[in-house]
């Protein structure tokens, strides 16, 4: 949390020099890398421009703030020229709290941009779903052609085979693509509105210190001929600042906890540790992992952990259960054969 002693003193004058400098923006220029958006798979490409467009609010944001503090340091120059002290005095106090409350947007910005990141790690997750899913489609349309065209044709078995492999390798990629979807989605907007509800309160608390400021002001006419008595209350001015820098130091935020998985998952992967007892496991085990089984459709595989006297009982069902696509007799026998010599 920027302190406002250390970092501005007491008041916003002593950078004049400084002020002449417009505060660098951090806009992101124009790459190569920008055309992306051009060539996202399907899948990825809806959150890819919700994240692009997230990029444009923050960059909003930090507008925002160096305009907050340019106007501040204007408002404290207007009230030195002004010839009256009280004015001179206040109006140089609350340039000191409006720069801070300038700098809660460009904190806010930051937090944004670390939200944003997170969002990227589902984008990033979706993209290499889209692989897997195009895969598998192309393998069935390619088994449904050979159907139509040649029924007899040897190369259906080896597509099957392929489609097994597929739909592995596709089952693996969309749990995946949940459970990143979720936990992520989950930590991104914590970390969004807790960023919402610290920008907002440690404003409403600098705000309120400023209100405290204008009460200083002696805003009682005059007749023409008559002054306001000499103003007395810099020391009360500056502790009204000594009291808004405790303030935002001793701000702590009063957010109830969003609990978070137990296993996380990081960059689209499980982790390591985690592995072995994530919800991933049991459908590593139901996919069938032994060699003898990669050509045999998930319908009709074996499960490993259970029983010999389990797998005689149910081999009746196993082998009338049928692939999701249509299949001649011939085929089906053939498969009935392949599923025993296994």
């Amino acid at each position: 949390m920027p302190d406002i002693s250390r970092t501005r003193s007491l008041s916003v004058r002593s950078s004049k020099s400084r002020s002449d400098t417009p505060a660098p923006s951090k806009r992101h220029r124009f790459t190569f890398a920008s055309l992306r958006g051009n060539y996202q798979p399907g899948l990825s490409k809806r959150l890819f421009r919700l994240i692009k467009s997230e990029n444009y609010v923050i960059n909003a944001y930090e507008s925002a703030g160096h305009e907050r503090q340019s106007i501040a340091t204007q408002l404290s120059e207007w009230g030195e020229q002004t010839g009256d002290d009280a004015v001179s005095e206040l109006s140089d106090k609350l340039g000191v709290i409006l720069t801070e409350i300038g700098a809660q947007e460009d904190i806010f910005a930051q937090n944004l941009e670390d939200y944003r990141s997170i969002l990227k790690q589902i984008r990033n997750t979706e993209s290499g779903v889209q692989p897997s899913r195009d895969h598998k489609t192309k393998v069935q349309d390619e088994i449904a052609r050979l159907k139509y065209k040649e029924p007899t044709s040897t190369k259906l078995v080896t597509l099957e085979q392929e489609l097994v492999r597929a739909e592995a390798e596709n089952l693996v990629a969309e749990a995946q693509l949940t459970n990143v979807t979720r936990a992520k989605l989950k930590e991104a907007y914590a970390q969004h509105f807790a960023a919402v509800v610290e920008r907002a309160e440690k404003q409403a608390i600098l705000a309120k210190h400023g209100r405290r400021m204008l009460n200083l002001l002696n805003d009682t006419p005059v007749v023409p001929g008559d002054t306001h008595e000499p103003f007395d209350a810099e020391r009360q001015a500056r502790q009204i600042l000594y009291d808004a820098e405790e303030d935002l130091r001793i701000w702590t935020p009063d957010l109830e906890e969003v609990p978070t998985q137990a296993h996380p998952v990081v960059g689209g992967v499980l982790d390591g540790k985690a592995a072995a007892t994530s919800s991933l496991a049991p459908r590593t085990v139901e996919l069938g992992n032994h060699p003898a089984q990669l050509g045999i459709h998930p319908a009709h595989r074996k499960v490993s952990g259970t029983s010999n006297h389990s797998s005689a009982g149910s081999s009746s069902s196993s082998v009338a259960a049928d692939p999701p696509y249509s299949i001649s007799q011939e085929e089906r026998r053939r498969r009935q054969d392949m599923i025993v010599a296994c």
